[in-house]
């Protein structure tokens, strides 16, 4: 599985970005989930936002719940992250991420690192106060 990543950049305070992971190479029937973990300056990646293909409630982090929204295109296997009202704790390297069904939790394997299976480059998002 390759995950192609984009959008980010730079923003200002209260701006918007919006992010993109395609993952290529996954058979039709398969059920997955995939969202974005960041990682802020010094500090280890955390779990944002995971949506699943089937029929779930995505899964967001406390810190972005209000103002981020996460969807999917099951046609294109390709999830969108729809960042709102950016503040500098935004600010970090932002890494797709797939794992590959079965899910017990659903779109909350992001919680945790140790349940992704496959992990993109990241994109870098900084938001300037």
């Amino acid at each position: 599985v390759q995950l192609v990543e984009s959008g980010g950049g730079l923003a200002q305070h209260g701006g918007s970005l919006r992010l993109s992971c395609e993952a290529s190479d996954l058979a039709s029937d398969t059920y997955y989930a995939i969202g974005w973990f960041r990682q802020a300056p010094g500090k280890e990646p955390e779990g944002v936002s995971c949506i699943t293909n089937e029929a779930e409630a995505p899964f967001y982090s406390d810190s972005v719940k209000d103002h981020f929204s996460i969807s999917i295109d099951k046609t294109q296997n390709t999830a969108y992250l729809q960042m709102e009202n950016l503040k500098p704790e935004d600010t970090g390297r932002y890494i797709c991420a797939v794992r590959i069904g079965p899910l017990l939790s659903g779109p909350r394997v992001c919680e945790r690192r140790t349940g992704i299976d496959y992990w993109g480059k990241g994109t870098l998002v900084t938001v300037s106060s």
